[in-house]
């Protein structure tokens, strides 16, 4: 009788915890948002989170988030995912192999948050400081074996009504080699609003939410933050309200800070930092946003870490003693913060994949 009494309790325990996701995509009682922003700091481990919040005098945006978590971010193939991967698994909701731009393990397409959102009558938008093509917003918005096919990737934008873009990689829409089409013209023709930083720098130009918009930031990669890349913060802040605009029924976005992970790779501690710092302004403009807006779940999160880095003995307050393990990415656990309606989902540990699963279950999408 006693162990029995003992069971029940613990069933009953399992069942108050509405955070604990036993079952996978489950239904959800909660509220739902209206709008949600997707946040990817690309490369962005635990201790590249610390990094940058010692080397900035306020607290970061990160720290005012009431709800975390830990994912695991393995890929089909591999205990190491890439970015492409990872974001599929964002994406999509289920894992593949390294490379893969939103196809499945046998390179089957498989349909996108995004393109659900589009499906639905909701704004979309991606925002990004590498190329637009690369491979975190490539696989929201395309469907390739190989995240190396830019080209490929760029043609699939054509095939989706995406509310707004803005990031680098302007050459993949015009100076193609495996064809002659200009993808840019093609965009002008579906109705787009299409600039780019040769014609005017962001800040002047003017988002006018009757039209769709594309602003390409850089030929090839945009620069560094600590080069004078300025756009990202100011990019989200316009593009909630530029969304919010496009659509009655609400948005979908997604804003990668791309270049942390590339300060990995190099082994550059103040690369890490630098970007790591842009992007948590970018955080801030979208936080105001969902504080204000009060329908918007923002979610905050890396595809996996990279470098292997860590904080060593002898550090102070904006001079730390860093060191690597690897110039590739790590297995370590990665964060996930959120705030707004449907927050409460993301606390716990869990699979990369129950993030895509966890923002339909917040939407109420069946």
């Amino acid at each position: 009788m006693n162990r029995l009494f003992v069971i029940l309790i613990m069933l009953i325990a399992v069942s108050c915890n509405p955070t604990k996701d036993l079952t996978g995509p489950v239904s959800y009682s909660g509220e739902a948002p209206k709008n949600v922003i997707l946040m990817v700091g690309d490369g962005m481990g635990i201790a590249q989170i610390t990094a940058i919040m010692y080397s900035k005098k306020k607290e970061l945006a990160l720290e005012s988030f009431p709800v975390t978590g830990l994912h695991k971010n393995t890929s089909a193939d591999d205990l190491i995912t890439d970015s492409a991967a990872g974001a599929t698994a964002f994406a999509c909701g289920k894992k593949t192999y390294n490379g893969a731009i939103a196809v499945d393990t046998r390179k089957r397409p498989m349909k996108t948050l995004l393109e659900e959102a589009e499906a639905k009558g909701l704004a979309t938008g991606l925002l990004a400081t590498s190329t637009i093509t690369h491979a975190t917003p490539a696989s929201f918005i395309a469907h390739q074996p190989s995240r190396k096919m830019e080209e490929d990737i760029a043609a699939d934008f054509l095939k989706t009504d995406v509310d707004l873009f803005i990031g680098g990689g302007k050459r993949f829409f015009t100076r193609r080699k495996k064809d002659e089409r200009d993808l840019v013209e093609e965009l002008r023709n579906k109705g787009y609003t299409v600039s780019d930083y040769f014609e005017e720098d962001f800040k002047d130009l003017k988002m006018d939410p009757v039209n769709p918009l594309a602003y390409f930031t850089a030929d090839e990669a945009p620069l560094p933050a600590s080069e004078g890349r300025d756009y990202l913060a100011p990019a989200a802040k316009e593009a909630t309200q530029f969304l919010k605009q496009r659509s009655e029924k609400g948005f979908f976005m997604v804003v990668e800070g791309s270049q942390i992970d590339w300060g990995g790779h190099a082994n550059n501690a103040g690369y890490i930092i630098s970007e790591g710092l842009d992007f948590d302004k970018a955080i801030q403009a979208v936080l105001d946003f969902a504080k204000k807006d009060g329908e918007t779940l923002v979610v905050v999160t890396a595809d996996h870490e990279t470098g292997g880095f860590a904080i060593q003995k002898g550090s102070v307050r904006d001079t730390l003693v860093t060191s690597f393990t690897s110039d590739y990415h790590t297995l370590e656990l990665i964060p996930v913060f959120a705030y707004g309606p449907g927050s409460e989902l993301f606390s716990g540990i869990y699979e990369n994949t129950d993030i895509y699963h966890k923002i339909r279950k917040a939407f109420g999408w069946k």
